[in-house]
This record gives C-alpha cells, sequence and structure tokens, in this order.
C-alpha cells in the first residue's frame, strides 16, 4: 500500500508518497505566493494552497496504482489563522505563524489577563505568532470579519477539511493555538471566553494518526484516487518533522530526552518526552506531541531564511556551496563579527516582536566570509539559547537529529555541533514533515501499531557530526559573548 504525506509549508507544499515499508516512492512540489500586505505582517491565501495540494497529488500518483493508496495525512506550518463563514467561503487570507501584527493583543494577553493564568489554562504564555493574539486582532480590527466566524482553522486542518468534510485538528497543532488545555487534551473554555469565540466554532481534536475520515467523493473522482482512502488528522510540522526524525518517546528507554534541531524557514529545537511538563519561565513550548505523549519545544523565526536572506537578497548570488568554501576550518570558532537573527522579530526565549537582524563587530578587516559565517553562527547561537533552557531544566541531551534545508549543508551541521556541543545524527531521509505526515498515516491504516513502533522500524541514522574539544571550546567563549548582546541592545529595537 501507499501513504501520503502533506508538509504544508510557508514557501511550498511538499507532499511524499511513501511505500508500506517506509521506502519513497516519489516527492512532488508546488509553490504559492506569500503576501505582505504591511511590514511585519505575513499572509497567504488558503484557496493556493488547496490548489497547490491537488496539482500536487495528481502529478504524485501519476504513473502508480492509485487504487494502493490507502491513506493521507500532514505536516504543516502551525498557528496560522484560517477563518471560514457559514457557507465554508474563506473569510480573510490565513494569518501566518511569522506574522508580528498582533503585539497589542499579546501584550493584553500576557499582562492584563496575566502570564501565570495564560500557564494554567494553555501550559504556554502568548506569542506574537500564536493563534489567539490573531483571533483578538480579527475581533479588535476587523469586527465585521470577526462577526462571520463559524469555523476556525489551522492551516494543514484547512487541507483535511477539503479533502474529507471533516472539521478536525490535532492534539500538537491545537497546543500552538494558546486555546488548548494541553495538559488534559481538550479546548480551554477560559481562553475560548477570553477571546469571545464558542467551542462550536473550534474543531474537534485527534490525536495525529487517528483518522478523521476519507475523501469527499467529488474530490477522490477529480484526483482519481479511491473514496475509501482514509484522512488521518495528522501534526503541527515540528511534530510531525520529530516522528519523520525519529524524536518520538520511546518505552523502555532511559533516554526520555529524544531530541530534533529542525533548519527550515523557521528554526526549532523540539525535546520529546512521556510526561506533561512546563518551563516556568515559558521560554520553551510545552506541546502534545504526535505520538500521543507531550513535548518542549524552543521556536526561533528566522533559521535557514537568514542564510536565504543574506545570500539572495545581499549578496545577490544563489551559489550557496561556493560561499561557504571560503569558511574554513581555521575561521570557525575564531569569528570576530556577530549576528543577531532576528529578521522578523524573535519568539524562544525572548518573545520579541520587536527584535530585529543586527550585525556586531565589524572591523576594517572583515571579510565576506566572515559576515556569511556570523550568519550562520548566529542561528545556531540562538538555537543554543533554547538548548541552554532545556538544560536548566535537567534535561540532559546527549545527542539530537537534525533535519530541514539548512541541515543539507556540511559546514553549518559542523558549526551546530559544536556550538551545542553534542552529535548530530543524520537520517537516512531527511524529508521530516511529509514523511511524518506519510508515517502518520500508515499508522492510521493500521500497517504499525503506534506511531513508537513505526518510527523505530523506518527511520535509520546514516551518518554522524561528532564535535571537536578544541573547536567546541571556543564556540563556549563565543556564544557567552554572543549571549550578551541581546540583553545590551533590547532597548533600541523599539525605538527603530
Amino acid at each position: 500500500m501507499y501513504y501520503i504525506g502533506v508538509d504544508l509549508g510557508t514557501s511550498a507544499v511538499k507532499l511524499l508518497l511513501m511505500e508500506g515499508n517506509g521506502k519513497i516512492a516519489n516527492i512532488v512540489s508546488k509553490e504559492y505566493p506569500l503576501y505582505f500586505p504591511n511590514p511585519g505582517w505575513s499572509e497567504q491565501k488558503p484557496e493556493d494552497w488547496w490548489q497547490a495540494v491537488k496539482e500536487g497529488l495528481k502529478e504524485l500518483t501519476e504513473g502508480f496504482d492509485k487504487s494502493q493508496v490507502a491513506g493521507i495525512s500532514f505536516g504543516g506550518q502551525m498557528h496560522g489563522l484560517v477563518i471560514l463563514d457559514k457557507d465554508d467561503n474563506v473569510i480573510r487570507p490565513a494569518i501566518l505563524w511569522n506574522d508580528g501584527r498582533t503585539q497589542e493583543e499579546t501584550d493584553y494577553l500576557n499582562n492584563v489577563i496575566g502570564k501565570d493564568k495564560l500557564s494554567k489554562y494553555t501550559a504556554n504564555i502568548a506569542f506574537t505568532g500564536f493563534t489567539a493574539p490573531k483571533i483578538l486582532w480579527v475581533k479588535n480590527k476587523e469586527p465585521e470579519n470577526f462577526a462571520k466566524i463559524e469555523k476556525i482553522m489551522l492551516p494543514k486542518d484547512y487541507i483535511a477539511y477539503m479533502l474529507s468534510g471533516s472539521f478536525c485538528t490535532d492534539v500538537s497543532d491545537a497546543s500552538g493555538m494558546l486555546l488548548f488545555d494541553v495538559e488534559h487534551k481538550c479546548w480551554s473554555k477560559e481562553m475560548l471566553e477570553i477571546c469571545g469565540v464558542k467551542e462550536s466554532q473550534m474543531a474537534k481534536t485527534y490525536e495525529s494518526y487517528e483518522v478523521v475520515g476519507t475523501l469527499r467523493e467529488e474530490v477522490a473522482a477529480e484526483l482519481g484516487l479511491p473514496v475509501s482512502v482514509k484522512v488521518a488528522a495528522g501534526a503541527g510540522d515540528n511534530a510531525a518533522a520529530a516522528v519523520g526524525t525519529g524524536t518520538v518517546s520511546m518505552s523502555g528507554s532511559d533516554e526520555d530526552a529524544m531530541c530534533n534541531i529542525s533548519l527550515g524557514t523557521s528554526g526549532t529545537i523540539f525535546i520529546s518526552s512521556r510526561k506533561f511538563g512546563v518551563d516556568k519561565n515559558n521560554a520553551l513550548h510545552a506541546f502534545a506531541h504526535a505520538d500521543g505523549k507531550y513535548h518542549l519545544m524552543g521556536c526561533m523565526l528566522s533559521a535557514a531564511s537568514c542564510n536565504k536572506w543574506w545570500m539572495e537578497e545581499i549578496m545577490q548570488t544563489n551559489e550557496f556551496t561556493k560561499e561557504q568554501e571560503a569558511i574554513t576550518d581555521d575561521k570557525l570558532g575564531n569569528n570576530h563579527v556577530y549576528f543577531l537573527p532576528y529578521l522578523m522579530g524573535e519568539r524562544s526565549p525572548h518573545n520579541d516582536a520587536n527584535a530585529r537582524g543586527t550585525f556586531i563587530g565589524m572591523t576594517m578587516d572583515s571579510s565576506r566570509a566572515d559576515m556569511y559565517q556570523a550568519v550562520l553562527e548566529g542561528v545556531a547561537f540562538a538555537i543554543r539559547d533554547s538548548f541552554e533552557v532545556a538544560k536548566s531544566l535537567g534535561i540532559d541531551i546527549q545527542s539530537s537529529k537534525i533535519c530541514g534545508g539548512g541541515a543539507k549543508s556540511p559546514l553549518w551541521k559542523k558549526i551546530f555541533a559544536n556550538v551545542l556541543n553534542i552529535r548530530l545524527d543524520i537520517i537516512e531521509s531527511e524529508e521530516g514533515p511529509g514523511y511524518g505526515g506519510a508515517i502518520l498515516a500508515a499508522v492510521a491504516c493500521g500497517e504499525y501499531a503506534s506511531v513508537e513502533e513505526a518510527a523505530s522500524k523506518l527511520v535509520k541514522i546514516v551518518d554522524s557530526v561528532e564535535p571537536a574539544p578544541e573547536l567546541a571550546k571556543r564556540y563556549e567563549e563565543r556564544y557567552r559573548k554572543f549571549a550578551q548582546i541581546y540583553p545590551t541592545v533590547k532597548e533600541l529595537f523599539p525605538k527603530i
């Protein structure tokens, strides 16, 4: 049988066709526009996602026995607000995870409602990217649209709805809305009341590997797929990527803290856990996991996108490998230039929408390579910030998987291994959320008994990057200096 994973990203949807034994049979990618109507705003049209998914599914299954497709599931960009009216029309473009317009609403939630209450209700505090502040923004700034809301959805759940007709979400993605009681895995009545929405406007919640329905007849006919294809709830992109990299809690394992670092448009450090737990400062997100358990996550808003910005916008080139060749081993750990990678503001651990990208330390002999190296190191240092929070909770992380577009760079992996001073494991398939989505579909269809069993059988480590003691020591010193920059310049950001 075949299983399809749909990775609904920010720049494109990537669709993956997986055989029951985990072998990837085909991959297709379809891009769609991203809109920035005002500075700091970020939107997409859900209709564009749906069109891209339909075209992608047709192309993905072309030349394969479509009758053998058993299930579809998802990994999707989190936190985005999709709102539908009573006729199932999209009311306004989706407000995305990296949109920073909701500072006023975020401040209201954190400072007026209070972080302690938010943490009690949802296990998290408000961030500008989260869904609840977006709902309040629509309520405050677009009351006519707010009045039309019949259904509130997350991005991937819109695709699930269009495929199956099921108004659903999963616990991992719902955890990032600030409307969900993560510990008890249900909607928070207090948060719904604060945001002025009814539970009837919220989707039914499922575990990520549960079946939510099958293909609608007209959709199955259009795609040439059987109506019996099961649609599973899926997961937020980071939880799906964690499944795709085997970062799930293994029963009987002494190592509770399985870790994955994802270098996509955003950057995350993802730590699976068998038990629910909250960092007392809420610097890390406490979410439900796609394996039925829980996880902690630190998320930075600009990771591989910093690399893309520097190369394509500033240097006006796409010769990534060639540019990295100038960053030789002797330069690592010795760079005097630092970069704060806050091009879209920052989430973990600073929660500061006003933060901005910042170079510091340049001199007359600073080179093009030094500047590029600072960008790559700045992203690694920013992930280390969240890593330090996890360590402060007594979590001992000895190694981590690494995935995402940025993980294809040997240089960047070396920098990360030494900045964090841990072993990085590279897996056979670096398809992250798409592969995780396909695995969830396979579990939903009974190909595997659990997410844990599927991950242990399908995810294979093919290489590792070990830190070098001397280089790790140099990076330790550099990180301690980096960690002082943001607190020093923090007060400047709102003024500029």
